[in-house]
């Protein structure tokens, strides 16, 4: 069996979660997982529509349901918070059978706001290198976009596709790959810390079974 089964919407959050979980486990504050991590065709509004049918099949199969989309682009950003969202998808998978003999959920969904890539907006070094500017011609760019209070982007993607414009790199999964391993975990962002605090209610080392 299985100790999570992940759904996401793209190759992006699917190559993020997998180094997350293969490579920084200690960093996370979880112990080794078997796991599996399904891309949904649909992308973002197929994970809102359908995550709890398509991951029917994994009901028996894996402990725990982990679910990740981005609220821009599921088709509810204006009508629904990334907590609505959230708590909508956690309802139906509950609904769908994802919880325990106690009936306490097996199943959490993680809503990006706006998208993925608030998550590369750090301070780390590694984001320059990553997207192949120096460090000042990457804070140029952040200083003059939008920024929320936490000082990223507002419109992380947009910022992310300038950096990549004028460095010349492509887009690649391979960015979010290099990014989840090494960049540091303990920059706070909601929908980080609840992945970051879901995993290790889960899978805290001492839950090694």
């Amino acid at each position: 069996m299985l100790d999570l089964i992940v759904l996401v919407a793209d190759t992006d959050m699917e190559w993020t979660m997998r180094t997350l979980l293969e490579k920084r486990t200690d960093s996370l504050g979880i112990h080794p997982l078997r796991f599996r991590v399904r891309r949904h065709h649909g992308r973002d509004p197929g994970v809102f529509k359908n995550a709890h049918n398509f991951l029917r099949f994994y009901l028996r199969r894996a402990r725990y349901a982990l679910v990740l989309l981005d609220r821009e682009g599921c088709g509810q950003e204006h009508r629904l918070s990334a907590e609505e969202i959230e708590t909508e998808l956690e309802r139906r998978l509950r609904q769908n059978g994802w919880t325990d003999a106690e009936g306490q959920s097996r199943a959490a969904a993680i809503a990006l706001d706006p998208e993925l890539e608030v998550w590369v907006w750090s301070r780390s070094p590694h984001v320059a290198q990553a997207l192949g500017l120096p460090q000042a011609e990457l804070q140029q760019i952040i200083e003059n976009v939008p920024a929320t209070p936490e000082g990223k982007p507002q419109r992380p993607k947009e910022a992310m596709l300038t950096a990549l414009h004028r460095s010349g790199r492509p887009w690649s999964a391979r960015i979010f790959q290099e990014l989840a391993e090494r960049v540091s975990l303990l920059a706070h962002e909601r929908a980080f810390d609840k992945l970051r605090g879901t995993l290790q209610t889960w899978f805290a080392p001492e839950a090694v079974q």
